[in-house]
């Protein structure tokens, strides 16, 4: 199959879950996560709000706020295109939409901080297989914005969140793919190097 009959299926797959299935499925993804020792040591966190039946993300970042944890969301950069920028989330973060819907914080009230000064960033994802390849929705901004991951220097550890029915044997892979250190599920924790 090509990326987009992956990404067909796996949004399917995702999409059919019942209500029930989800909500087990965000519990029992904190208990993945809570196996990560990033998600364990790490101080300043990036998450995203959950979108277009993704796993559901509310559960881990109301743990990660109890624990004190510096949150971040992912806000399309308004200058650099087809790139994110990492704003400070709490309770009181005023937030828009984006142009594809998606809450985020106002980049115009909040200031960023680059995704290199990020000890955890946790992404979602369409598919993901046994190398840590990850397939996104095709826009490229994790990519683009990740790519300093290649070369030394400070580099956070990656973290995709996906329900285990998203898992594929094999993904096509490109050059400029990033690699993820992790991929966490509703039933376990995929490291890889």
């Amino acid at each position: 199959m090509n990326k987009s009959e992956i990404r067909r299926l796996m949004r399917q797959r995702r999409r059919s879950l019942s209500a029930v299935q989800r909500r087990d499925a965000s519990q029992r993804l904190l208990r993945s996560l809570r196996r990560s020792q990033h998600f364990q040591f790490t101080r300043r966190v990036a998450v995203y709000l959950t979108n277009d039946a993704e796993i559901d993300t509310s559960v881990f970042i109301r743990d990660l706020q109890q624990r004190g944890k510096q949150l971040f969301l992912p806000v399309l950069h308004p200058l650099r295109k087809g790139h994110l920028s990492f704003v400070p989330y709490h309770r009181k973060t005023v937030m828009r939409r984006n142009r594809f819907g998606i809450p985020e914080p106002d980049f115009r009230r909040h200031r960023s901080v680059p995704a290199r000064f990020i000890g955890l960033v946790c992404m979602p994802l369409v598919a993901f297989d046994d190398a840590g390849n990850r397939l996104g929705m095709g826009g490229g901004f994790y990519d683009r914005t990740l790519a300093f991951m290649h070369q030394p220097g400070n580099r956070p550890a990656l973290i995709g969140c996906a329900y285990e029915c998203q898992h594929t044997g094999q993904l096509p892979a490109e050059p400029w793919d990033i690699p993820l250190t992790a991929i966490a599920t509703e039933q376990r924790l995929h490291r890889f190097r």
